[in-house]
């Protein structure tokens, strides 16, 4: 199996990347894992104290668990989520590469650059469209939390990655070097 870590900021354009690559690949070849089913559980927590966590630090992910079901049949959520052992399995998040067990997992790891502005302005489109956040709470988040720890943890494993991504557009060139890597890793 070839393991594959996918990270960058929020709104860098990763599950693109993501789509990207399982397009190119048959589809019972390839799985996904997403750092997003190991968010730590905050059970008896009020809302508002839910609210305040901050998501964008290592300390809110199980990295434990999400190490563990690399090598294990499910993920989690709030139901149990079967995968069948892929050639390729993707591990796409934020903070994928900063922890080192689950980083030294990875056969490839890949980082998605996106200008600032336009992580951005894919945050706030998201959050208000799908979270139902408004203009001022997505941009406290995003100066209080976001950028600092984008900062602070997750543009320092830039640094890590094998492939660097730059995804201001549908970026071909790059794709096409994640496959031939791919198709290298598996034939050999």
């Amino acid at each position: 199996m070839l393991i594959i870590g996918i990270a960058g900021g929020t709104g860098s354009g990763k599950t693109t990347v993501v789509h990207q690559i399982v397009n190119e690949l048959p589809e019972t070849e390839v799985g996904i894992i997403s750092q997003d089913s190991y968010y730590k559980e905050n059970v008896g927590m009020t809302y508002e104290e839910r609210a305040a966590i901050n998501f964008d630090h290592p300390r809110s992910i199980d990295f434990e668990l999400l190490v563990h079901h690399s090598f294990v049949s499910h993920n989690r959520t709030s139901d149990t989520v079967f995968t069948h052992p892929r050639k390729v399995m993707i591990v796409e998040g934020i903070l994928i590469l900063t922890n080192p067990e689950l980083r030294d997992l990875f056969d490839v790891k890949i980082y998605v650059q996106a200008d600032p502005d336009e992580r951005l302005i894919r945050r706030l489109k998201r959050d208000i469209a799908d979270r139902g956040r408004d203009m001022d709470e997505v941009l406290n988040r995003y100066q209080t939390t976001l950028k600092p720890m984008h900062q602070q943890f997750i543009e320092p494993t830039k640094a890590f990655a094998d492939i660097i991504i730059p995804n201001d557009k549908y970026n071909t060139v790059a794709i096409d070097v994640v496959r031939a890597v791919i198709n290298q890793k598996l034939n050999v």
